[in-house]
């Protein structure tokens, strides 16, 4: 038993010491991405921000041996996206208050919880139509967004044609029919 015990101990530190080794000698960033093309250095970084949407910064080395940058704009329907869902978080959360609260009326209760049924079913939809058009239109990115009894679709796609609208103008009141307005609006995708 103890032989064992002894042989197992050993293992677990040998373990131990094989993980530190290559913990220490590891290199400490594992994510630069680097390609060479046509004599040019390319470096993507991704920066992160839970706040903010993904932002990528491209960096190119020149053969004058200039650094130029640029910023990509293609997460900005992602940052909208994330607009709008602190703005329905927000809405939500007081919402949610009256729902808990003791001074709040069995109306007022029976009220909110009907809102935030509306706010869930609202997302909702938004998130299908947004599939829905994305997959038959063929398009790079679709942007919902409902509010009371308009709503407005934002499209990034190569080309686009007034007959491709009126498809999505269909496509939004055949899954919301109660709305009255609809707006579409193309973005060119880069």
């Amino acid at each position: 038993m103890l032989k064992r015990q002894t042989v197992w101990l050993l293992t677990m530190l040998s373990l131990v010491v094989v993980l530190s080794v290559y913990y220490v000698t590891a290199p400490k960033d594992m994510n630069d991405d680097m390609a060479f093309t046509n004599n040019e250095n390319v470096t993507k970084q991704q920066v992160n921000d839970k706040e903010k949407a993904d932002v990528a910064v491209e960096e190119m080395e020149t053969k004058d041996g200039k650094v130029t940058s640029s910023v990509s704009s293609d997460d900005v329907f992602t940052a909208l996206r994330m607009q709008i869902e602190d703005e329905r978080s927000r809405l939500r959360d007081q919402l949610n208050d009256i729902v808990a609260s003791a001074n709040a009326t069995a109306q007022q209760k029976s009220e909110a919880m009907d809102k935030i049924e509306k706010l869930e079913a609202l997302a909702e939809k938004e998130a299908t139509l947004e599939t829905l058009i994305k997959s038959k239109g063929g398009y790079n990115d679709v942007l919902v967004r409902a509010e009371d009894d308009q709503v407005r679709v934002t499209i990034k796609a190569k080309k686009h044609s007034a007959q491709s609208a009126n498809d999505v103008i269909h496509m939004v009141k055949s899954e919301i029919p109660e709305v009255d307005n609809v707006t579409v609006e193309f973005q060119p995708a880069g």
